[in-house]
């Protein structure tokens, strides 16, 4: 029963992973990666950002913020598709508001696996850029909408 749980689980990743196309999916993983943890908790930034050695770009330099989402991938995804809005350079906005974690910077000029964060929790809508339906990059959230 396992080996056929573990066979179904396999071929449905695949299905997912094939489905993708080939440019987009490492910038998707580097997405999921660095933007989305369900879990996520305020005390938690040092640990998650360390342990998955998140800096800035092609640097080993601390990152200024880094912004967890706490939803799961598929209700993330769904801006891309119909959850979401243009808001203008080619970014999306979240219809809904999210559950995020905002993780701050405490000790700037600090280099990875060193970074020290302050967490804080906010409800937000939420921008990001997507490429054929994936989200691709966070760019920030959203206190409120002007009208």
């Amino acid at each position: 029963m396992r080996i056929q749980v573990v066979c179904v689980l396999l071929v449905s990743l695949c299905a997912t992973v094939l489905s993708q196309p080939a440019d987009v999916y490492p910038r998707y993983q580097k997405f999921i990666d660095q933007h989305i943890n369900r879990q996520m908790r305020i005390d938690r930034c040092d640990a998650v950002i360390n342990g998955k050695r998140i800096s800035k770009t092609n640097s080993n330099e601390c990152k200024e913020t880094n912004t967890f989402i706490r939803a799961n991938l598929n209700t993330v995804r769904s801006v891309c598709e119909r959850g979401g809005v243009p808001a203008g350079n080619g970014l999306t906005r979240s219809l809904n508001p999210f559950d995020i974690v905002v993780c701050t910077l405490k000790n700037h000029g600090g280099t990875v696996p060193h970074c020290r964060y302050r967490g804080q929790s906010r409800t937000r809508y939420i921008n990001f850029a997507c490429d054929r339906g994936y989200p691709v990059h966070f760019d920030g959230d959203i206190v409120h909408l002007e009208n």
